[in-house]
């Protein structure tokens, strides 16, 4: 799939690169007053009136492959996977992992007042800053 991608993509700006070349090569409409006058256009490589013809048949060529590869490329970067119909609240929700118990911590509650003993869990953990803060892998 993603060598057709790249296919497709060169070929488009192929496409637009040979478009734009050919515009410009073209003459405009008050160019072709001049020739119907015998302004040395008829010892031209097409004639006098062929090169407006192929031109202009080489620029339609050109922009219906434009066209074709923008469409191609609009369908294939849509290739996301269809979610269910219906609300994000009626998704199940997705479990975080608990963490193990450590020194029987799991039934006693930090902090809480009365006959519950404070947690032995260690040194306190230092606030994450700096050059502690980026992950490594």
């Amino acid at each position: 799939m993603n060598l057709l991608l790249n296919l497709v993509v060169v070929l488009q700006i192929l496409a637009a690169l040979a478009m734009i070349g050919l515009v410009l090569v073209q003459h405009g409409k008050g160019a072709d007053m001049g020739a119907s006058f015998g302004s040395g256009a008829s010892g031209s490589l097409f004639g006098a009136t062929g090169s407006a013809n192929f031109l202009s048949r080489s620029t339609a060529v050109c922009a219906a492959i434009f066209f074709a590869c923008t469409l191609m490329l609009a369908y294939m970067s849509n290739d996301r996977p269809r979610t269910p119909a219906g609300s994000v609240l009626d998704r199940p929700a997705i479990p975080t992992p608990a963490s193990a118990p450590v020194n029987g911590a799991a039934t006693q509650i930090p902090g809480a007042q009365g006959s519950l003993s404070a947690p032995t869990l260690g040194p306190p953990a230092s606030p994450a800053s700096g050059a502690a803060a980026i992950p490594t892998k």
